[in-house]
């Protein structure tokens, strides 16, 4: 392959044409080990972003980038003499997104193993491990030797990508640098890259749609789920996802630690209605296509075994959930100018919000607060009363307060009237 260089595979994909298999094996190739400059790689990108990929230029993108290192394996884990209903998700990333922490032990609990590589949040959505690990000794640098036993013996590992598509961690940098990270082809390679290395058998998908979601508009969200959905079943991974609402916060806090303290309210039996519908909604999904049938998730947190299932994941990977969670020490509150109803609140807003206080970060490898974020005490619908606290804010540096406040001023309203209400799940794809 060596009559294939990076300016000519560039200008084929600038003037609106499409690369061969060829071209974009090499070219994946040779980013991943240094032989194609970052520069090369940008170009690319950029002239991708513009002109866009065909169904097959993503599919053999997404299949370099697997092969770019390891693929986990797990058909020979057995447990009770039976192979592992191994099944994941993974959500294109909200505002108070705390899902994951409260569906994998839901899951687990009805009997299904979840091999989950989950991320670091940049930008204004919060990763799962960056939840995670505000539980104090919680760790995601697991070995593949622990992952292993982890699924066997509990039932789900949840463990930073690693060596998993090593192209799209590069890749990814440098589309973050370069404008070029909304790019409907290059979103669903990267996150099928990743999943289809992990070793899942099956996947859901959770495609958000709205203000606070990676993609504005609904017709956007739905092509990336579908082209998703597609990528799976075309590697042999059956995949299926939901369309969810994402223009109010899910939930009432958004941050790290107040998000996993939320979570354990849910997995106690409690919890915000909207993450509960979720969570089980997602649930129902992931055993379907597990094959697992004859189970109530939600049984599992009224009856408290996904408690358990969460308290022998934590466990596992170093947690101590005996230990309090971390709060940011300074704080302040924004009180209802009248009485009324709660109006809309603007997920964007939260999200920058929070953000700013230092839940979230600016650059990759960036410290996060843990116990910086923002509670939400009056969901939309709800009656306020005048003077009445709606939000608090808590960071460790008083001085991120005022930036924070300014992001949440104008996002949210007090009425006369309640707006309509939204279906929390839009639509079914696959």
């Amino acid at each position: 392959m060596s009559h294939l260089d990076a300016p000519s595979i560039i200008r084929t994909k600038r003037d609106g044409g499409v690369l061969s298999d060829s071209a974009i094996d090499w070219v994946i190739d040779g980013y991943t080990h240094g032989r194609v400059a970052d520069e090369q790689m940008s170009a690319l990108l950029m002239a991708i972003f513009l002109r866009g990929m065909t169904p097959a230029e993503i599919a053999r993108w997404t299949a370099a980038m697997v092969g770019s290192g390891e693929r986990f394996d797990f058909t020979d884990l057995r447990r009770d003499g039976q192979p592992l209903a191994l099944v994941d998700k993974h959500s294109t990333g909200g505002v108070g997104d705390k899902i994951t922490i409260p569906l994998l032990p839901v899951v687990m609990a009805c009997g299904a193993s979840v091999p989950q590589a989950a991320g670091r949040g940049l930008g204004h959505t919060g990763g799962t491990l960056d939840k995670l690990e505000a539980i104090p000794g919680f760790t995601a640098e697991l070995s593949k030797a622990q992952i292993r036993q982890q699924l066997r013996d509990i039932g789900a590992a949840v463990f930073a990508a690693g060596e998993l598509a090593p192209a799209d961690r590069k890749i990814y940098a440098l589309r973050d640098v370069t404008a070029t990270t909304e790019s409907l082809p290059l979103i669903a390679s990267s996150v099928m890259s990743k999943k289809l290395a992990e070793g899942a058998r099956s996947l859901v998908l959770d495609v958000k749609v709205g203000r606070g979601a990676f993609l504005k508009t609904e017709a956007e969200s739905r092509e990336l789920a579908a082209t998703m959905v597609d990528l799976g079943n075309a590697n042999g991974v059956p995949t299926r996802a939901l369309l969810t609402d994402m223009n109010c916060p899910l939930g009432r806090t958004v941050g790290n630690a107040v998000e996993v303290a939320e979570s354990l309210e849910v997995l106690a039996g409690g919890g915000p209605s909207d993450v509960v519908a979720l969570t089980v909604a997602l649930a129902a999904e992931m055993l379907d296509a597990a094959g697992i049938d004859g189970v109530d998730p939600a049984d599992t947190l009224r009856d408290g075994s996904a408690m358990d299932r969460f308290r022998a994941l934590v466990a596992a990977q170093g947690g101590d959930l005996s230990r309090p969670l971390p709060i940011g020490a300074a704080c302040e509150t924004v009180t209802a100018p009248r009485s009324g109803l709660m109006g809309d609140i603007d997920a964007m807003g939260v999200a920058m919000a929070a953000w700013r206080l230092g839940a979230g970060r600016a650059q990759p490898g960036e410290p996060v607060q843990f116990g910086a974020g923002v509670r939400i005490h009056r969901r939309p619908g709800e009656p306020v009363a005048a003077g009445e606290v709606l939000f608090t804010l808590h960071t460790e540096t008083a001085d991120r307060l005022p930036a924070a406040l300014a992001e949440l001023d104008g996002c949210w309203t007090v009425g006369d009237a309640a707006s309509a209400p939204r279906p929390l799940i839009i639509d079914r794809i696959g």
